[in-house]
């Protein structure tokens, strides 16, 4: 196994991550934004105002993009695993 083998898999590892992080935490910022400009509009300063309106986006965005992620992860598991031999030796 060469370093450059080992560092393509490191970088599609992070590239896998991030794609599947990635609709989540969009979906987290887009709300927490615009819970922040609801309460500057309004002068409401409770700090748990948003907690509420995040977990429900980023339970939508998991139900919506779920599949999606599944099959990204398990491609990515599914090349690992296929390359195996190549790991050994």
């Amino acid at each position: 196994m060469t370093q450059e083998m080992v560092l393509g898999w490191a970088e599609q590892g992070v590239l896998v991550t991030l794609l599947i992080s990635g609709p989540l935490l969009i979906t987290a910022l887009i709300i927490g934004l615009a819970v922040s400009i609801f309460q500057a509009t309004t002068q409401i300063q409770e700090q748990t105002l948003a907690f509420i309106p995040k977990i429900a986006g980023v339970l939508i965005a998991l139900i919506v993009f779920g599949p999606w992620m599944l099959t990204q992860l398990l491609t990515f598991a599914e090349s690992i695993f296929s390359n195996l031999y190549q790991f050994v030796g």
